[in-house]
């Protein structure tokens, strides 16, 4: 079996990681319900504390001629963490498509204890059933 493929950036001292995977267990092919997980890795190798207040993804969906839509709000899975110089933060999350592919990119806003404020982009990634996706 490959390697699960992952996906980075770096922005402003902040790497972000995601490593996305189809879950067949909870999909179900014949209802146009494709679901994927994905694993976040966020890095902060800058020299200053920042804390991640909000999240904006744009997931595609290519089913048809494609349909898009974006998820704004607050810091991520009920968290607005802080992640200190040198640390890290990791969560994990899903999204569900009607069809076995797209992609999800997007960014995260941070706030240093200045109080200003940057985002940092979440590279995209692929989202694929595969060949799983017919079992």
């Amino acid at each position: 079996m490959p390697p699960t493929p992952f996906f980075h950036s770096i922005t402003a001292g902040i790497r972000i990681t995601v490593r996305p995977a189809f879950l067949t267990d909870q999909s179900r092919r014949e209802l146009g319900h494709f679901v994927f997980g994905y694993a976040v890795r966020i890095e902060n190798v800058s020299p200053i504390v920042v804390r991640l207040t909000h999240r904006h993804w744009r997931i595609h969906d290519s089913i048809g001629g494609g349909e898009d839509q974006e998820v704004q709000g607050e810091g991520v899975v009920g968290e607005q963490p802080s992640i200190p110089r040198g640390g890290v933060y990791e969560y994990q999350s899903y999204c569900v498509l009607k069809s076995p592919s797209g992609s999800m990119e997007g960014a995260y806003r941070f706030e240093r204890p200045d109080g200003t404020a940057f985002a940092a982009r979440i590279p995209r990634f692929g989202l694929d059933a595969g060949a799983e996706a017919g079992r």
